[in-house]
């Protein structure tokens, strides 16, 4: 898709997505079942101080449909993984812009200290240059258990500009600099929106990367993550039981069979627990305020089911 352009695809048919259990074609639709929770994500508040193009958590300075969450609400969830004995691995977390929220540090402070890996999506501008000595400081602390992950939608200036708008491509590139400079466990993201094959994007990054003097070593797996484009509003088959022999894809290797998701909905009392990062939003996956109470199987019944997870062959975390 030349510059990210969405105006001549096919948009969605208003039949497809409606039951969780059957697609409009009256198949059985696929399920996905928790199998291990890995990684649990906190979404730290739909704010950002940017407005990209297409975002996919719709983050913009003015989006506060996300409340900022707070240590304690971290914390009970944090308590809950040791009552329970969830074998969890990593905690991450995203938004919106996670430096914008003020408990941040605090939070990776408590992630830290208990054991656990910590991972932080930032676009790596001035939220989170206000708190690089408190970063600093974890980084120092705690070593490569704290990765960064830094959004960079394409490794030139003007394409990821067609995505953040003007101004801030610099930002972001003093921002990874700063990481890369301190060593911190570094990577980043990019999208596949762009008319080029793969293997011409990771060149075009690698070759900037050591322009730049940035160590990252897109070798490494995870290290540069190219994620496909969504817009729930495109075109997209329904994933149906059979889809998983058919694409030669397990249903164990998609996201929500070893992730979950926290939220807070502006003016909830608590937190709530959703099944991925890509469905903040949407009531019909709410998934209750607990993860012991949780259900623990997904219906594929979005289109950023299929689109991301499926046929993408994406996922939010590290490895």
């Amino acid at each position: 898709m030349p510059d990210g352009t969405l105006n001549e695809l096919k948009t969605i048919a208003p039949d497809k997505f409606q039951d969780p259990m059957i697609t409009a074609k009256g198949e059985e639709r696929a399920v996905v079942a928790l199998t291990h929770l890995r990684t649990l994500w906190f979404n730290t508040g739909s704010l950002c101080n940017i407005t990209c193009t297409n975002c996919y958590m719709e983050s913009s300075p003015k989006n506060d449909q996300l409340a900022y969450l707070t240590l304690a609400d971290v914390t009970r969830y944090l308590d809950e993984i040791k009552r329970e004995g969830y074998k969890v691995e990593e905690i991450a977390f995203t938004g919106g812009e996670p430096f914008m929220n003020p408990h941040l540090l605090a939070m990776l402070k408590q992630v830290l200290s208990r054991g656990f890996k910590a991972l932080v999506l930032t676009n790596a501008m001035k939220p989170m240059g206000h708190k690089r000595d408190g970063l600093l400081a974890l980084k120092n602390q705690y070593g490569s258990r704290l990765s960064i992950r830094v959004s960079m939608d394409h490794y030139t200036q003007r394409r990821h500009e067609l995505e953040r708008g003007p101004n801030s491509w610099q930002p972001m590139l003093d921002g990874l600099r700063w990481l890369s400079n301190h060593r911190f466990n570094l990577a980043v993201a990019g999208r596949t929106c762009w008319d080029e094959d793969e293997d011409s994007a990771r060149t075009g990054y690698a070759d900037l990367f050591h322009e730049k003097n940035i160590a990252i070593d897109i070798d490494q797996p995870g290290n540069l993550v190219l994620f496909p484009e969504m817009d729930a509003k495109l075109d997209v088959p329904e994933i149906t039981v059979s889809c998983w022999e058919i694409l030669g894809v397990a249903p164990e290797t998609m996201m929500c069979a070893s992730s979950r998701m926290i939220v807070k909905r502006k003016g909830a009392a608590s937190p709530v627990v959703v099944p991925c990062t890509l469905l903040p939003y949407d009531p019909a996956f709410e998934m209750g305020p607990d993860l012991a109470l949780s259900p623990k199987k997904v219906h594929l019944n979005h289109p950023h089911c299929a689109k991301f997870c499926v046929l993408g062959g994406a996922s939010c975390s590290v490895d």
